[in-house]
């Protein structure tokens, strides 16, 4: 089969990766490099380089089964590290970092605080009752399940909420809009409902872009970068692509392994009814990201810095501003360096402009508690008029998801997948 790729990232390179030795497969990338959230930044330093990760960072041995299948089909080697979380709150003179007793009470006035005390049965209270939430037969939102089972404000401002929204890349009201059967099954998942049984994380060496050369090996001669697919026709016959160059291609089958509101704006007014329903309903929405070296974004004690360090401001109270999470990139893909790397999710305070060394923008999928409904009907137009859909938007949202999605279409495009 001749077949087209739209998007290089995750989905995209997983696609193309099986596809090509089999078929005749061209990858078109509308920016002028490849990987999407796969961005490694090379920052040099004296004499020494570090590949700083940007976007996708992290995976784990036990929730990222098919991704970890894909790196050792390439030959990639793994790092371990260290997945830790905290919370600044300015407001209430609060900082803690749940990775261990000492950095809990590392802000020691935290010892003789009589409401930290139950700030940490509510957790304990939580975990159990999020167990039993994943058999939930009826939809309900993480804010009404919050609300009916009277959690305090000062737990889910300070511990769920921001923990979730730092995960998602979302706000803290947008995830009391998550569904909270969808909520506790990746929470319980990913061990998050446990003080132990947590998976083992991993970062690549070198960097996440590291995997991109071997993933792509067998179709290096196929990629087409600076090429944005600007128009679709499609006939019983198969697919014309036209980028913005002016490139046509023609094949059988195209893949849309870019985001939803991305295909939908290619497809136009060719989208059929169920297109324009489902990839309207599934979301994304826009991060700021900086890299830099300010450490003021990080908690001010040390012990309580963590890989995830989320900063609650007075602003946070209204729960609309998007997520601010700084992650501390030393410790994550275990730099030597007595300066920090940090990587600041919408900044809730100005960095200090003479130590940022990037700025970038990510979009990340936005979830709600009819997400999983539409997701579910994917079906309903992967395989028609020649188009097939993919990407982290269809599952969770994660680099795993991405190839899951992929995968799927891959085995019903050809039978077998990974």
């Amino acid at each position: 089969m001749k077949i087209a790729i739209i998007g290089s990232g995750i989905s995209g390179m997983t696609c193309a990766h099986l596809l090509a030795p089999q078929h005749d497969v061209v990858l078109l990338e509308k920016e002028g490099q490849l990987g999407g959230h796969t961005a490694t930044k090379q920052i040099t330093i004296g004499q020494r380089v570090y590949p700083v990760d940007t976007g996708f960072i992290v995976f784990n041995d036990r929730t990222y089964p098919l991704f970890t299948k894909l790196l050792t089909r390439i030959g990639m080697t793994r790092q371990p590290t260290e997945m830790s979380f905290s919370v600044v709150n300015d407001r209430l003179n609060l900082q803690y970092n749940g990775h261990s007793l000492n950095s809990l009470f590392a802000q020691r006035r935290n010892l003789i605080r009589p409401w930290f005390y139950r700030f940490i049965n509510e957790i304990i209270r939580f975990n159990k009752l999020a167990k039993q939430a994943c058999e939930l037969g009826t939809e309900l939102s993480v804010g009404n399940f919050l609300d009916q089972q009277k959690f305090s404000i000062l737990f889910s401002q300070n511990y769920l909420l921001p923990m979730a929204a730092a995960i998602w890349s979302t706000s803290l009201n947008d995830i009391r809009q998550f569904s909270m059967r969808f909520f506790a099954h990746f929470f319980n998942h990913h061990g998050l409902l446990d003080i132990t049984n947590r998976p083992q994380w991993y970062v690549i060496p070198g960097g996440s872009c590291e995997y991109i050369k071997p993933l792509l090996k067998e179709c290096q001669q196929h990629i087409r970068l600076n090429s944005e697919v600007v128009s679709i026709e499609r006939n019983q016959d198969g697919v014309t692509l036209r980028c913005a160059d002016h490139w046509l291609w023609q094949g059988d089958e195209v893949i849309f392994a870019c985001h939803s509101n991305q295909a939908l704006a290619i497809l136009g007014d060719n989208a059929t009814a169920q297109e324009k329903e489902l990839l309207q309903a599934l979301r994304y929405q826009s991060n700021q990201v900086f890299l830099h070296q300010d450490d003021a974004q990080l908690p001010s004690i040390k012990k309580v810095r963590a890989s995830w360090n989320y900063r609650l401001t007075g602003a946070d109270q209204s729960n609309e501003r998007p997520a601010s999470v700084s992650y501390y990139m030393n410790r994550l893909q275990g730099f030597h360096s007595e300066l920090p790397f940090v990587v600041t999710l919408n900044p809730s305070e100005t960095i200090d402009p003479s130590r940022i060394l990037g700025q970038y923008q990510y979009d990340h999928p936005l979830f709600d508690s009819q997400t999983s409904d539409y997701q579910s009907k994917r079906h309903l137009i992967n395989g028609q008029n020649h188009s097939w859909y993919c990407g982290a938007y269809w599952y969770n949202g994660f680099h795993e998801d991405g190839v899951r999605s992929a995968n799927d279409v891959v085995k019903s495009l050809t039978g077998t997948g990974l």
